[in-house]
């Protein structure tokens, strides 16, 4: 989590709120996370320079009972041994605790503590050890190792399984409960336990944190014959992303790039907005980029708002199991209407949207609401998006530097 965004709905914009995301949820492993006023069955419970006031007066109207709650309250402050229990602590835990038996691992509850990680990086203050990570399959995985990270210096590679963090099982953890615990100062170590794809027994994996810096955009040219090929690596779709590319943009058309090849692998996704105005140097103006389907299966779409540039200009896409959020927005709506063809393996599939809201206190809550179509209606979230042509790659293969995607993706323009 460590961009910003402005107009529309952006992953993660800091304007009006609710504030929504379409980053991988994942939570970037580079010291980040993020009045407090929060209503509980029966009682609201205030947060304020004072301390706290529990009103038990009515809230909403809701099934459950929940003096339980109340009653647990009152037992631990008359009956606790060890007391005077902190009031702060009690209600950030039962808030926690509420949010998480939503069961959906993108939807948290940040104390002021972690809202300020959460800021810290949206500030572009990034101290771990530079991947992002999610749950898939009931696992907490790594989605994307940054490229010149510690994360991909020790060999953390997209897929793999955490399946402990310094000794502690990772079994039960969140998302942003495993964050909390890999993050960390520079100069400082984490072991991971970690089970690589096809291999029957974990190992114990030490990084040294570091500052993260990361660039959300590289180019280099490749000349093939006297065909010249633009190479674009998009890291993460970023605050200053969309000017970068718009540069390059100018520079393909005007020095006459026979091709393009968008390198989406390992991008875990940033700002919607950012992806759909990359998309719209494809698609036409006035089409659909992306569909948003709420939770009573309302829609709304987001269109292609420039001139297309880059249409009619020969485009590959290269994806892995790294490629997740925007990403997967950006490579499938050029899947849907034919502008690209995509190259590797399958996405991560992270397509839900979360709706950030900022609470009195300095807490933070974000809560899943939405999730994300292709312009065919196609559903990224957990079934990602299939490559058109499939190319994998091996544990050989990143041992010994190589690059069958990219090499497949060249072969394309031959």
């Amino acid at each position: 989590m460590t961009e910003k965004e402005e107009p529309k709905i952006s992953p993660e914009t800091r304007s009006s709120n609710p504030k929504l995301f379409t980053q991988v949820i994942v939570v970037i492993l580079i010291a980040v996370f993020f009045g407090f006023g929060y209503y509980l069955g029966n009682g609201q419970i205030k947060v304020s320079s004072d301390g706290i006031e529990i009103d038990r007066g009515r809230g909403p109207s809701l099934s459950a009972d929940y003096s339980l709650l109340w009653d647990t309250l009152d037992l631990l402050n008359s009956r606790f041994y060890n007391k005077p229990l902190d009031q702060k602590e009690l209600m950030y835990g039962a808030v926690k605790g509420l949010v998480k038996a939503a069961g959906d691992p993108y939807t948290v509850f940040f104390d002021p503590e972690e809202s300020k990680f959460f800021a810290d990086g949206l500030s572009g203050t990034f101290e771990g050890i530079g991947a992002e990570i999610g749950i898939k399959n009931d696992q907490l995985v790594i989605i994307a190792p940054l490229d010149n990270t510690p994360a991909s210096r020790a060999g953390l590679q997209a897929g793999d399984i955490i399946l402990a963090i310094d000794g502690e099982s990772s079994a039960s953890m969140s998302v942003d409960q495993a964050a909390s615990l890999i993050r960390g100062v520079k100069g400082t170590e984490v072991v991971l336990a970690v089970l690589k794809e096809g291999e029957r027994n974990p190992v114990d994996i030490t990084i040294l944190r570091d500052k993260i810096v990361v660039k959300s955009l590289e180019f280099e040219t490749r000349q093939l014959g006297d065909k010249k090929i633009a190479l674009i690596k998009i890291s993460r779709f970023s605050e200053d992303t969309k000017g970068l590319f718009d540069r390059l943009v100018d520079r393909i058309l005007t020095e006459g790039f026979d091709g393009i090849i968008l390198d989406l692998r390992n991008n875990p996704g940033g700002y919607l907005e950012t992806s759909i105005d990359l998309a719209s140097n494809w698609v036409d103006i006035g089409e659909v980029v992306v569909k948003e389907v709420n939770h009573e299966n309302e829609i709304q779409e987001y269109d292609s708002t420039i001139i297309p540039r880059l249409k009619g200009t020969k485009t590959v896409v290269l994806v892995n199991e790294g490629s997740a959020s925007a990403s997967e927005i950006l490579a499938g709506a050029l899947q849907d209407y034919g502008l690209a063809t995509l190259v590797g393996e399958t996405t991560f599939g992270k397509g839900s949207v979360q709706e950030l809201s900022e609470l009195k206190g300095d807490s933070t809550l974000k809560i899943t609401v939405a999730h994300w179509q292709t312009p065919a209606g196609r559903d990224i979230d957990k079934n990602g998006l299939q490559p058109d042509i499939v190319v994998e790659t091996t544990k050989e293969d990143f041992e010994s530097d190589r690059d069958p995607q990219l090499d497949r993706a060249l072969e394309l323009f031959q």
